[in-house]
């Protein structure tokens, strides 16, 4: 298992592969369909406050009940990969078939799609600390960034290629 730490860089993410198992600790940020296309629109604004270079989303929302992944192919979470790959972020963690088109633009970023396996109890287990820094009036599916140890996934597409 190779052990990644956010705020990851360009030469951590070209080293990884299809299929490779991968474990990332560090700072983590959460969204989903009500969050994630708000994002995108503080990105253009240039009004998000905080930087999200190297960083890793799971499309995910964040109850007391824990963490766990949801559909990345939604239109409204797979539509904002390629912009917040472009804007920085190198992984994107969920579940699901992306799109030729957002493989592609994966690639472009040298950003990757990770899946991580959707057992809640296992991953609620690996984060440390939770805060929501956006979207609040969102409930659960607010933008949170989390402190977290070891969430386990599979890479599903880099370089173009997909699992």
């Amino acid at each position: 298992m190779k052990k990644i730490t956010t705020p990851v860089n360009e030469k951590d993410i070209l080293s990884l592969e299809v299929g490779d198992k991968i474990s990332i600790s560090g700072e983590m940020f959460t969204g989903r369909d009500a969050a994630l296309p708000q994002l995108v629109e503080l990105i253009k604004q240039e009004k998000l406050d905080f930087d999200i270079y190297g960083s890793a989303i799971m499309h995910t929302a964040v109850s007391d009940a824990g963490i766990a992944p949801t559909t990345s192919n939604k239109e409204e979470i797979e539509s904002t990969i390629p912009f917040l790959s472009e804007h920085g972020v190198k992984i994107h963690i969920g579940k699901g078939m992306l799109h030729d088109n957002t493989i592609q633009s994966l690639k472009e970023n040298n950003s990757i799609f990770v899946i991580t396996p959707p057992v809640a109890a296992l991953l609620t287990s690996k984060v440390l600390e939770k805060e929501c820094v956006l979207f609040e009036n969102e409930g659960i599916e607010a933008f949170y960034r989390l402190k977290v140890e070891n969430i386990p996934g599979i890479v599903a597409v880099s370089k173009g290629k997909s699992i």
